[in-house]
């Protein structure tokens, strides 16, 4: 009960900044423009250098070549749910128009904005480099594979752009994770003020993500939810096969425990934030690709809670 109780409290911090940005956004404080400007500042300002100062300051370098074997398992999980969203888009009948889109968001877990936030108010900051893990993972199979799938969705026929996807991959944030293993293995101390304003700037990153949230819920519209057989099909990859999935993967594994709950916490994340971006991008389904962002992101603040209670059973 204490453990349910935590997460509850853990997942109400993010709930309350959600609404907030819910709350100003049906005010008229921010609009389509401000969501736009408050994710580019989150993931190309904020986040990495919350990632500098992080790793620089709080990490080894045995630390963290210990993490890299530790990719092994979001990959082999994410493949595998790749290979089961084929399984259940044939037997839910998914529209042709939407398989790629389906199955991207099938396997693809929101591991910035709403799984770093809610691992941080969870486990604090030693949870960090797990994940970040999970996010070179999620981030180069999503860019990959992921918008190879969503492509496919669109009137023009699918390509793999090896150039587009190194630049997606090699991301902001992970150049910040990568500028912070240099400073550190290097054992450079960057000066006082500037570690403070990049404190300060990185502290940014939760605020900024949930506001994001919250204007991107208020944006959807209500209207617009509803439950189809295909939202339970992605609910079920969410929610429901990712976290078993992982829990199998980790269980017995000899990796600390901290990194089991968290990986299997980022499994469950809900459906990526870019996946209506690249939907619009390719003409594919874009508003379904959003629908599904809103009800899942919603479910989760539910899922979580119940699924923090189970990982504190895992050793």
């Amino acid at each position: 009960m204490t453990a349910f109780i935590s997460s509850v409290f853990g997942v109400l911090e993010i709930l309350i900044l959600i609404a907030i940005g819910y709350f100003l956004t049906a005010r008229g404080w921010f609009n389509d423009h401000s969501s736009k400007i408050i994710a580019k500042v989150v993931t190309q300002v904020a986040l990495p250098a919350y990632m500098i100062v992080t790793i620089a300051s709080k990490f080894t370098a045995p630390m963290l070549l210990r993490l890299l074997p530790d990719l092994f398992f979001p990959v082999l999980s994410m493949m595998i749910l790749f290979a089961l969203s084929f399984l259940v888009c044939y037997l839910l009948k998914v529209p042709h128009a939407r398989k790629g889109t389906f199955k991207s968001m099938f396997f693809n877990s929101n591991t910035v904005f709403i799984g770093l936030p809610v691992n941080l108010a969870l486990f604090g900051p030693s949870s960090l480099p797990y994940v970040l893990v999970y996010y070179m993972a999620n981030t180069t199979i999503f860019w990959t594979i992921g918008v190879y799938l969503i492509q496919g969705d669109g009137p023009r026929p699918a390509k793999f752009d090896l150039k587009k996807a190194l630049g997606k991959v090699f991301s902001p944030p992970l150049l910040g994770f990568m500028l912070g293993i240099v400073l550190m293995l290097l054992k450079i101390k960057l000066p006082t003020f500037l570690m403070a304003d990049l404190t300060y700037i990185g502290a940014l990153t939760v605020p900024g993500s949930m506001f994001f949230i919250g204007i991107a819920l208020h944006q959807a519209g209500w209207g617009k939810l509803r439950i189809s057989k295909e939202a339970l099909g992605i609910f079920s990859g969410r929610f429901l096969f990712a976290p078993l999935l992982m829990t199998a993967l980790v269980a017995f594994a000899p990796v600390p425990t901290l990194m089991k709950q968290i990986f299997i916490l980022q499994s469950c994340m809900p459906v990526m934030t870019n996946a209506p971006v690249v939907a619009k991008l390719y003409d594919a389904d874009s508003d379904y690709a959003a629908i599904m962002v809103t009800e899942t992101t919603l479910l989760s603040m539910i899922v979580i809670p119940i699924v923090m209670t189970c990982i504190q059973f895992i050793h």
